[in-house]
């Protein structure tokens, strides 16, 4: 049984505007998005900035209400349960943010934003408390004097490891990371990811991984989803997707990936066009009509659920996209 079965996932936005402050458009964030995570797998999450990998991941842990479709966690349908149920769920589903800057209250001690989760579910003791969130700190390799020191105290490294040991506090099954390394620099982004990873090997942890950077992705991920403008367009095994990859807008990522060797050189494919805008997505293949492909009015009437090519690896079955 998978630990979190999303289906048709929609998350639509109104977009108001006028004296009256009317509804004048929809913008698709997310559009039909549907993916398995098993317990204890790695599920990365790619796509451009705007192609809703963010969306996606709010909606998982319900800080967004779905417009449609389901979110099932260890049994339940997230997307329909009130604030009470949730309350109890969350103690098994947790998000690290991109920024830690911004998601830990500059005005609270560190020690008040670990206690604060045991707080909100009513556990334990005030003594209790704090030998729990010093735990968490050992865990994460930080000194315990850090529980009476403020947030803006510590470098972007150490606050989003202060950041991991709050998602980790109520002992989640589910850790979605919202581009938890994006914000750090290069030498700080291995320290944190090796922490997920060993976090993820101590405790049976699944994580929804979600990053731009796909040489990272491929490091952490046991799959990889393909997202562009609210959609998935592949998912396959992370391996598989790298050594043979069907969708053109894949290929065009993994192009774009650095080379280590700066006496190498490549040939780069550049993408023309731009992205269309969720607000009025075209029919049909979306990255076909923004490469003006001349096959893309063919996809318009196509139906273009994703489709198993080998195993494990679903693609988009697109003739603009797809060989």
């Amino acid at each position: 049984m998978s630990l979190l079965s999303v289906q048709n996932l929609k998350m639509h936005f109104p977009v108001r505007g006028g004296v009256f402050y009317t509804t004048k458009a929809t913008c698709k964030a997310v559009d039909g998005v549907s993916f398995d995570l098993q317990p204890g797998e790695t599920l990365g999450l790619v796509g451009e900035s705007g192609c809703g990998k963010s969306t996606v991941a709010k909606s998982v842990v319900r800080l967004l209400k779905p417009t449609a479709g389901s979110v099932n966690f260890n049994g339940h349908d997230i997307s329909t349960q009130s604030q009470s149920q949730l309350r109890t769920l969350r103690r098994e589903m947790q998000m690290v943010f991109q920024d830690p800057a911004e998601s830990l209250n500059p005005r609270h001690t560190i020690g008040q934003i670990l206690e604060e989760p045991f707080i909100i579910q009513k556990m334990g003791t005030r003594a209790e408390r704090g030998e729990w969130a010093a735990e968490l700190l050992k865990r994460v390799g930080l000194p315990v004097d850090a529980l009476h020191r403020y947030s803006f105290e510590f470098s972007g490294g150490q606050r989003q490891r202060i950041g991991i040991a709050r998602a980790l506090a109520l002992k989640p099954k589910l850790i979605v990371c919202d581009e938890p390394v994006s914000a750090l620099d290069v030498s700080v982004q291995a320290q944190v990811l090796n922490l997920l990873l060993e976090l993820q090997r101590d405790f049976g942890l699944a994580y929804l991984f979600i990053a731009h950077d796909l040489s990272v992705v491929q490091h952490m991920s046991d799959r990889v989803a393909v997202m562009y403008l609210g959609k998935i367009v592949e998912l396959a095994p992370a391996a598989e997707l790298y050594r043979n990859p069907r969708h053109a807008y894949t290929k065009a990522l993994l192009d774009a990936i650095p080379i280590a060797d700066p006496t190498k050189r490549r040939e780069r494919k550049l993408l023309r066009g731009d992205v269309p805008s969720p607000i009025n997505p075209p029919a049909g293949c979306a990255f076909g009509h923004r490469m003006k492909h001349p096959k893309w009015q063919d996809s318009v009437s196509m139906d273009l659920t994703l489709k198993e090519v080998s195993p494990g690896h679903f693609v988009q079955p697109c003739p603009c996209c797809v060989d």
